[in-house]
């Protein structure tokens, strides 16, 4: 006689073999939630780490991500082969702990090796973002599959585990990046946050192994001598970081700067970004323009406006404020407008560059693009683009889209000047130039005559207006502060143009445009 189905008994799963007793829910959890987030803190703070010596850009960027993702990718593949093969307990306190040394010696080892891969090439850019993030960032990406192998007490229950610690590193990865872009960076130096985290992993694993040998388990594995070892190795890198070379005289929510004094003017001051020139300033003497293309703007003006007539100016970005203060000297009464992204330099300037907040000069804190926006419509008489983000002018502040903007608000014969850089094969200035004659009628460039022939890199400068530009007495002034600088207008600059690109929000690879060829 045959069964039914019924009759059949559904067969069980068997349960899943694991050495010891899970974690307690919570305290797996808090792992996987901590390392996760202190993945992400690492990420964040890099790219302030790395960016004294190879500058804030797109690669930059993208070289922070993809090798964090690579080690998230390597440790968490890493973890789980070790989970199949020991017992997890034993890995977890060593793994923070470790993670911890070697987030406190990334600190010292960018900061030597950044001296001597200092630059923009790709690959000192990937090798000085691989000695911050990827050893640390590994480390702790074992943790999570050594706390789920832990976990996974029944099959049935394996979806329930996987998903749940899988949301919870992803809300401490999410925690983290919010906290410290709003807050650590915005509150504590580089040094700081690096240091706190190595300390805050290297407890958190000394807390776990205490716990484990309270429950009976393994201890740290090795000899006393290795975990001594390691105590004074990650002594030692602590150590380091308090004398190694740090290029920052203060650190802003966006950049690493420095003030130096010039040795052959002793009221002369430089701002370096990033250990980038910036701006130069003269406390004794505000008219003084350093940099050929400040002296360049400054023709500009003289010409827009003879000196001791006033101006409405708005300056998008401001730096050292070299500019706005000239105009303020040689024009009293002149309503000068910043808008400057970065709140930190405002008060650096205030503090030693000789920045006097008033009614003639007012600094606003914010994002260019959106301030802008809210100007009034032909409201203003000259309008200077100095906005960068490290060599190249931020993409959002580059395009047809913001050119039609600040046409929207200078007024009719008034006029924009923008400060460009770029090295051969000068994709980036053919391309601003064309995204400026877009919306502006009469467009002209100054650069010097070897840069247009493109045998070296330079400031270029657009000076553009919807009424003609009054180029012959631009000429004269020029030929008073730098005679050897050419003055682009006509056929000429549109055969200098050619077929580039016109800018658009939908599409602007600045920085792709701005990377030699």
């Amino acid at each position: 006689m045959s069964s039914s189905p019924s009759d059949v008994a559904a067969p069980t799963a068997p349960p899943v073999p694991v050495t010891g007793r899970a974690l307690p829910g919570g305290l797996a959890a808090f792992l996987v939630f901590f390392a996760s987030g202190a993945v992400l803190v690492l990420e964040t703070v890099a790219l302030r780490l790395v960016g004294p010596y190879v500058g804030v850009t797109l690669q930059v960027t993208s070289s922070v991500i993809g090798i964090a993702l690579a080690a998230i990718a390597y440790g968490a593949w890493s973890g789980g082969w070790l989970a199949d093969r020991r017992d997890p307990r034993s890995l977890l306190a060593p793994a923070l702990v470790l993670a911890g040394i070697a987030t406190a010696v990334t600190l010292p080892v960018v900061r030597y090796a950044g001296e001597v891969l200092r630059g923009g090439a790709a690959s000192a850019i990937l090798l000085l973002v691989a000695l911050a993030v990827f050893v640390p960032a590994a480390l702790l990406a074992a943790v999570t599959p050594l706390v789920v192998k832990l976990q996974l007490a029944d099959l049935r229950r394996t979806g329930q585990v996987v998903g749940r610690l899988s949301g919870i590193g992803t809300l401490g990865g999410i925690t983290a990046t919010l906290l410290t872009g709003f807050v650590l960076v915005a509150a504590l130096p580089t040094t700081v946050i690096l240091l706190s985290l190595a300390v805050a992993l290297g407890l958190a694993g000394i807390g776990l192994g205490w716990y484990l040998r309270r429950q009976a388990r393994p201890d740290l594995p090795g000899p006393t001598r290795v975990r001594a070892a390691l105590a004074v190795f990650g002594l030692l890198g602590a150590g380091l970081s308090a004398v190694a070379p740090n290029p920052c005289d203060i650190e802003t929510a966006y950049h690493c700067a420095r003030v130096t004094t010039d040795p052959n003017r002793p009221s002369g001051r430089t701002l370096l970004l990033n250990s980038a020139q910036h701006s130069y300033v003269d406390l004794a003497d505000p008219k003084h323009l350093e940099y050929a293309y400040t002296k360049w703007i400054g023709a500009v003006a003289d010409v827009a406006a003879p000196a001791g007539q006033r101006l409405d100016a708005l300056h998008l970005g401001g730096g050292g404020f070299t500019v706005p203060t000239y105009l303020t000297a040689t024009r009293p009464g002149t309503d000068n407008v910043v808008f400057e992204i970065d709140g930190g330099l405002v008060e650096l300037g205030e503090r030693e560059l000789g920045v006097r907040p008033g009614p003639d000069l007012r600094a606003v804190v914010g994002d260019a693009r959106m301030l802008v926006a809210g100007e009034p419509t032909d409201s203003r008489d000259l309008v200077v683009g100095d906005a960068f983000g490290h060599l190249v002018v931020p993409w959002h502040l580059a395009t047809r889209e913001m050119a039609a903007e600040i046409r929207r608000v200078t007024r009719p014969g008034g006029v924009y000047v923008q400060n460009v850089i770029d090295y051969p094969p000068l994709r980036l200035i053919r391309a601003e130039l064309a995204t400026v004659a877009a919306e502006f009628t009469h467009v002209a460039l100054i650069a010097p005559p070897e840069a247009l022939a493109e045998e070296r890199g330079s400031n270029f400068l657009i000076v553009a207006s919807d009424a003609p530009l009054p180029l012959t007495a631009v000429r004269v002034r020029l030929d008073a502060v730098d005679v050897n600088v050419s003055l682009l207008s006509g056929a000429d600059l549109t055969d200098f143009v050619g077929e580039a690109m016109v800018l658009t929000d939908d599409y602007a690879p600045v920085d792709q445009l701005l990377t030699t060829a």
